[in-house]
């Protein structure tokens, strides 16, 4: 599965531009074959930030999303409204592979991260029910 997760700073004064955009990019591209899920938020700490999360179940669906007519409408709106930079970032998520232990990432399972080493060991913590 791959996960596409974005930040969108817009213009205060094309808020609700964006906003209409980015629900008609939504339904769009959740009729697309491959889409598991596709959806803006609005950021709690700046509404004029809104936030992307995207899963596809593989690499070929979001390539054949990126040649669609609603990305190109998209595409074309977007610097108008913009307010900055958009930031993306896109991971493959794998079931644990051979040689690794349950709770390990396997170094090639993330595509894009922050991890300094690009490997990471999960620590297992005890749930807590409320």
């Amino acid at each position: 599965m791959i996960i596409v997760h974005g930040t969108f700073p817009v213009k205060a004064d094309y808020r609700e531009e964006a906003l209409a955009l980015m629900k008609r990019m939504s339904v769009a591209s959740r009729a697309e074959e491959g889409c598991i899920s596709y959806e803006f938020y609005v950021g709690l700490s700046d509404i004029n930030t809104l936030l992307l999360f995207q899963e596809w179940d593989c690499v070929d669906s979001l390539q054949a999303h990126f040649e669609t007519e609603h990305m190109e409408e998209f595409l074309k709106v977007l610097p108008d409204i913009l307010d900055g930079e958009v930031i993306t970032r896109r991971y493959e998520v794998r079931g644990t592979g051979e040689g690794y232990e349950e709770g390990e990432l396997a170094s090639d399972s993330l595509i894009e991260s922050d991890l300094p080493d690009r490997r990471t060991k999960v620590e297992s913590r005890p749930k807590i029910i409320h």
